[in-house]
Formats: structure tokens, sequence, C-alpha cells
């Protein structure tokens, strides 16, 4: 194994502990502090979900192009996450601090996470064809979700945290100029609309995604 290799891997290894830390230790510790506290439990979970999509997806979307060269080193580390998360409801003993039954999005965050970091690397030979549709969905559509979590203290679709989402991904896609500033205006529109069998963290960096790589 190269040394650059050598390298890379413990990069991932690190950000698959901070992950790993992030999910079962921080957010587990918030939820039992919050319902201690009085807060309802879908709350506490609805939040947990947005900071793990924060902290775990956008930071680590993040540093992919700062600190890989190997695309298929990061598209492992998702794949084995989406595995990670999609054995407990298989069991039925879910991580109830940030998973509900019948709802396994999370899956889905890290099927598109890696898919699109790998495709955007391989394709385009440019990380942030893939690093900026999965900030949209890190990052805006996460604030998306807090701001109306605080609104109507449920989950549920309103303009004003698509309004908020716009506000967030217009900055995440400006290096890309006009065609980032484009998607980031779609994206925050798409989050807007949900569908039975797919569910926004598939259709906006998806749809980001076709965007950016058509322009």
């Amino acid at each position: 194994m190269s040394h650059l290799l050598l390298v890379e891997v413990m990069y991932a290894l690190l950000l698959l502990l901070w992950v790993i830390f992030l999910v079962n230790f921080v957010a587990k510790r918030l939820y039992h502090y919050y319902v201690s506290k009085g807060v309802e439990k879908t709350v506490i979970i609805y939040y947990n979900r947005k900071i793990i999509h924060i902290l775990a997806g956008g930071i680590s979307a993040l540093l992919v192009p700062f600190i890989f060269t190997n695309a298929f080193i990061p598209f492992s580390v998702a794949i084995l996450l989406a595995i990670m998360s999609y054995l407990p409801y298989r069991t039925g003993r879910i991580n109830y601090w940030y998973q509900v039954p019948n709802n396994r999005f999370d899956v889905h965050f890290c099927l598109t996470w890696g898919f699109l970091i790998l495709l955007g690397k391989l394709i385009f030979n440019d990380w942030w064809i893939g690093v900026v549709p999965i900030l949209f969905m890190s990052i805006g559509d996460a604030v998306t979700g807090i701001v109306r979590n605080y609104m109507f203290r449920r989950r549920c679709k309103s303009w004003w945290g698509n309004l908020m989402m716009m506000a967030i991904c217009i900055p995440l896609g400006l290096p890309l100029g006009l065609k980032g500033i484009l998607a980031a205006l779609i994206a925050s529109v798409i989050e807007h609309y949900e569908y039975k069998w797919i569910d926004d963290n598939i259709t906006v960096p998806l749809v980001s995604f076709l965007l950016l790589s058509a322009l």
C-alpha cells in the first residue's frame, strides 16, 4: 500500500469514527437530556437527524476535496454507514434517538452521499460537482427542517423553511458560478415536494447533480 493511499485510508477511518461518535454518543446524549426536560421525543429525534446531516454529512463532504484523491475511499465509508444505518431497521431494534420506524431516509442519505461523491470525481474529475449537491442536502435541507421543526413542532413542509434553505444554498453553490446558483434555487424548490417512495435526500442532491452535470 502506497504512503498516500495509507494516509487517505487513515483519514477515512477518522471520519468514520467521528460519525459513529456523533451518532451514538452526542446525538444519544442530546436525546435523553432534552426528553428529561420535557421535550417531545419526536421533536428531538427530528433535530438529531438534522444535526447528523450537518455535522456528519456536511462537514465530511466539505473535507473530501482536501483530503482525498481516491473517490472509492469516501464512497466505501458511505456504503459502510448505509449498511450500519440499515441493520437496525432490519433487526427491528432501531436507534430510537434518531431513527423512526418505516422511515429509512437516513439510509438513502448515506447512499446518495457516496454515489454523488464517486460520480462527480469519476465522470468530471471535479469533486465539487458531487460535493455541492451533497451540501444542499446536508446543510440546506437540514436548516430547512430545523426552521420548520422550531415553527411547527412537527415534521411538515413549509415555504418558510424553503426560503431559509435558499438563503443557505445560494452561498454554497456560489463557487460554481451561475450554474451553482441556479442549482441552489431549484434544489430549494424541489425540497418542498415529497413523494411516497422517494424523499428529498434523493431528489434534492440528484436533481442538483444532474443540473450541474448538464451545464
